[in-house]
């Protein structure tokens, strides 16, 4: 049986049908009844509460009445009403009036941002496309915007984290979603610890100290969010109780590897949710890619890094930090150190080190070269557009660095890195039989000092872990042969994985695990 992904081959199945198709670039077009429309959405913005003006869309010709409409972002939004641009991000709710409305696909939300400090009009797209090879991600295309009959331009169409996407990804939508974003007027409340935005370090006791810092999207969660970071603070050993640890450490090599520090991995401590699924556990999802390569250079208060700090920047980055607990705890266990620097590598061989990831970028940028250049809304010109893919150019003031000018030089650092030079276990020759009562997996290990298969119930649950040995045991016929087997129960439908682990180093077959899997159907 191959190796199937949880999500991607079924991702790309679906784009083929509705609004992230990436292949195909949508007219948008809202239309509101007020001419002031825009100073209605300033206001409502400035309010700061999730107030929507009514107006209908339509999308590939089928319109649709009823829909609310607000501005969304932050940096995105004020930094480019500042200019007096026209091109400001904006959320379209389908069933703000109508409950039972929903887009193309079943979508009932449309966020769509102006590719802010992006000149290449990549970052975003490019990113998510890397991110849902390992883990349960948003997509993302283009869309070209028209409001009441004008151009606005060019957009990236975000796929949201709602509902739709919690029930594709995790099997159910019933569980605390919890956007770790701060409220930037916030403060620290009186009495409670310090926080670091969504760093999910511990403050007590206290739901109300966690405010200012989270933004719960259910109605009920703060006790499981303090659960969560208690957890990761005092009892790290038991952090799997209550976090899928290894979809967190795919995260964190995503951010490592493409220098995504406009996340949890940089100064902003932000960017990502966290969904309590069905198994009791916490998964990471990352969020808001447009200032991934290097857009974002801050690595904390006091450090803003240069390129060649970029390119160089430490693998263990944030390491010892304890106001970065999701690293610092996690990276102190060996083993999940181990599966974390597996994970570079994976990312690194098949995206970077095959230059795979230009390739599609140059792709990308064909495919809307021809919008881009018809967009006279777009924030930086068409040269930086044509550039930005090699080339620093300038987003404002602010320099943004070309993604090869970044990514070449990184991806020579990492390639040579002494962790990601450390030599992992080969496995190869990963079989299953299916017997009358039980199955036998066996795989053929070499460098091993330990392994493990990890087997569930197709679908959404956890995996139980065994270990799988070379012992003349549990279907293993000659001890010493580098021939590893395991019993596990008969299932009717199963998939599995297997990792292996030696004094240095991790390797996982397949190697995008647990995001791809062997089925035993």
């Amino acid at each position: 049986d191959q190796p199937r992904s949880r999500g991607l081959g079924d991702v790309y199945k679906r784009q083929a049908q509705d609004l992230y198709d990436i292949g195909t670039i949508k007219d948008v077009k809202l239309t509101f009844k007020q001419d002031n429309w825009s100073a209605i959405l300033d206001h409502y913005k400035e309010e700061g509460k999730d107030k929507r003006l009514k107006a209908s869309v339509t999308i590939d010709g089928i319109q649709y009445d009823s829909v609310g409409v607000r501005h969304k972002g932050n940096s995105s939004y004020y930094n480019v009403r500042k200019t007096g641009s026209s091109k400001l991000p904006f959320n379209i709710k389908a069933n703000h009036v109508k409950k039972k409305q929903t887009f193309p696909g079943g979508y009932t939300s449309l966020k769509l941002s102006n590719v802010f400090r992006d000149p290449s009009f990549l970052r975003e797209v490019l990113a998510y496309e890397i991110a849902s090879k390992y883990m349960p991600s948003p997509r993302a295309n283009y869309v070209r915007l028209y409001v009441n009959d004008q151009l606005l331009g060019l957009y990236n169409s975000t796929e949201s984290v709602d509902e739709k996407f919690l029930e594709e990804n995790f099997g159910t939508d019933k569980g605390t979603l919890i956007k770790c974003d701060p409220n930037w007027h916030g403060k620290t409340k009186k009495g409670c610890m310090r926080g670091h935005n969504g760093s999910l370090n511990y403050l007590g006791q206290d739901s109300v100290c966690y405010y200012e810092f989270y933004e719960m999207k259910t109605k009920h969660g703060w006790n499981d969010l303090i659960q969560l970071v208690q957890t990761l603070e005092t009892q790290p050993k038991e952090i799997e109780k209550v976090l899928n640890v290894d979809r967190a450490l795919w995260m964190l090599a995503f951010n490592n590897v493409l220098v995504n520090l406009d996340s949890y991995s940089g100064r902003l401590c932000h960017n990502f949710y966290i969904f309590k699924d069905g198994e009791g556990r916490f998964n990471t999802i990352p969020w808001d890619m447009n200032m991934n390569f290097g857009g974002f250079r801050f690595m904390d208060d006091k450090t803003v890094l240069t390129v060649e700090k970029m390119q160089k920047m430490s693998v263990l980055s944030n390491f010892k930090n304890a106001t970065r607990p999701l690293i610092s705890k996690l990276l102190e266990n060996s083993m999940y150190r181990k599966i974390y620097i597996a994970h570079v590598r994976t990312i690194l061989k098949e995206n970077f080190s095959n230059g795979e990831y230009e390739k599609r970028a140059k792709a990308i940028q064909a495919s809307i070269d021809f919008y881009v250049k018809n967009d006279s809304n777009k924030l930086y010109p068409y040269e930086d557009f044509k550039q930005n893919l090699s080339t620093t150019t300038k987003a404002g003031k602010t320099p943004i660095v070309g993604i090869t000018e970044l990514m070449i030089p990184r991806i020579e650092y990492l390639e040579a890195h002494p962790l990601i030079q450390k030599t992992p276990p080969q496995i190869s020759e990963v079989k299953h039989r299916v017997g009358t009562d039980d199955t036998v997996i066996t795989a053929k290990i070499e460098g091993v000092r330990k392994a493990f298969v990890f087997y569930r119930d197709k679908g959404f649950g956890t995996f139980k872990r065994v270990a799988i040995e070379d012992k003349a045991s549990n279907g293993d016929t000659e001890a010493g042969d580098g021939i590893y087997s395991v019993i596990i129960p008969k299932i009717s439908n199963v998939e599995y994985y297997v990792m292996a682990l030696n004094k240095d180093a991790a390797m996982f077959s397949p190697e995008r695990a647990a995001f791809d899997v062997i089925e035993i159907k």
